[in-house]
């Protein structure tokens, strides 16, 4: 019951936080300061097409992908004239590494460009050769994220990537060779599938056990309103009544093992990693670069262009390719805070109290009053501490959070005159 409320709620809330006016085309503010921030890069291009996936992708075109990222070199170049540095990395997709020559180029650029001290970057199993793995590590790359989904070859099959990807077992076995070769290797997961089952589930689990992953991410499935009513043809709807089940039995069988990085990410006890996916929680502000990127630099959210030829264009005459902005106001900016620094499990109190001038709390007091009467906290000073049934209620929120970012991302591709996905 508490979960349906936040779940409708939060869907109230991040569509209206998502809701960007038309007007004249955003600005980005300059910077002037040396905070920490991360530098997003979004690569749209994948071999395939997955149909459950909402994310800004389309099919490999090799002529326009090496366009693109000669486009995004520029893109670069822009923010640091603009006076950003970054000290953070994060490649995704898309599938970043299509095109390893170019990844590679473009990582070293970024590299020469900022201060960059840690790189993340996603691929999909195929791409785990030999010689992508130490091109990635001859590039810098400290952590790298490999989209499993499942090991079920049943629901590989019924979700498009057995034919792409390999079977369960081809994808473990890829997995075991690549151990090692980078500070954190993790494996990305996404559970609630339709007609995926709780011994499915569970044996995907023992896999990832026996595999002793150094990192798990394990995603509820989000998709977008679009996406989810194109993949009821081919994949069934949704069931949210028993995603709570399923997240608290993946909880169950890692924590044992595992610390919680965010309220769904499991980084290994020894060592502990501090490179999660969720890079909302390790800085407080990124920029988005790439077609359809978003970023958030200075209480403004931010979206590039979603017409990738546009995109090139713009930046071919050194104009930076937004599409649309909004300025956060003040309340918007703490509950932003309020919800992606207790998705990393905890929230430092006194930081964000001291930033928002004494404010933080006179502000959201009926947000935080409602959590703690559901169970959701526990305070040991400076820090707030989501509880396990915390922990479930913010994977609800950022759910809906990302549902959100996706639905805008389908009203950004209309707006460009794009056609709709289609499912595979």
């Amino acid at each position: 019951m508490i979960s349906s409320i936040v779940a409708h709620t939060s869907k109230k809330q991040f569509a209206r936080a998502l809701n960007f006016q038309d007007g004249p085309t955003p600005e980005l503010p300059a910077c002037a300061d040396d905070q920490p921030r991360l530098l997003y890069i979004h690569i749209p291009f994948c071999e395939e097409l997955c149909p459950y996936c909402s994310f800004h992708r389309i099919r490999l075109n090799e002529p326009l992908a090496r366009s693109y990222h000669a486009a995004l070199r520029r893109e670069m170049s822009l923010y640091r004239l603009r006076g950003y540095r970054f000290s953070g990395l994060y490649v995704g997709g898309g599938t970043p590494t299509v095109l390893m020559d170019e990844l590679a180029e473009t990582l070293q650029i970024a590299r020469e460009l900022f201060p960059v001290e840690s790189v993340s970057v996603e691929t999909n199993p195929n791409h785990l050769t030999d010689a992508n793995i130490a091109a990635l590590a001859q590039a810098g790359v400290n952590r790298l994220s490999v989209g499993v989904q499942t090991f079920d070859d049943g629901l590989l099959r019924k979700i498009a990537r057995y034919d792409k990807y390999g079977s369960g077992e081809d994808i473990a076995s890829r997995l075991r060779a690549a151990q090692g070769a980078f500070d954190t290797l993790n494996a990305d997961m996404i559970f609630n599938f339709p007609e995926q089952t709780a011994p499915m589930l569970e044996a995907d689990l023992a896999i990832l056990l026996k595999l002793g992953m150094q990192q798990i991410t394990f995603y509820p499935l989000m998709v977008s309103t679009l996406t989810r009513r194109l993949m009821q043809k081919t994949l069934g709807d949704v069931n949210f009544r028993r995603e709570k089940s399923f997240f608290n039995r993946i909880r169950r069988r890692l924590e044992p093992q595992y610390d919680s990085s965010s309220a769904w990410c499991f980084s290994r006890k020894s060592p502990a990693s501090s490179l999660i996916d969720e890079y909302v929680v390790d800085f407080d502000e990124y920029a988005g670069l790439g077609s359809g990127a978003i970023g958030y630099l200075q209480g403004v959210c931010y979206a590039n262009t979603f017409d990738i030829e546009r995109y090139i264009r713009d930046l071919t005459q050194d104009r930076l390719p937004l599409q649309a902005s909004r300025q956060f106001d003040l309340p918007d900016r703490m509950r932003y805070d309020f919800l992606m620094k207790l998705f990393s499990t905890r929230m430092n109190v006194e930081e964000l109290e001291k930033k928002y001038g004494g404010r933080f709390f006179k502000t959201l007091w009926k947000e935080m009053a409602a959590f703690i009467l559901a169970g959701s906290f526990r305070f040991f000073s400076p820090h707030l501490y989501l509880t396990p049934r915390g922990r479930y209620l913010w994977v609800v929120m950022m759910r809906e959070f990302f549902i959100a970012v996706n639905n805008f991302r389908d009203h950004c591709r209309r707006e460009a005159g794009l056609e709709e996905r289609a499912v595979e």
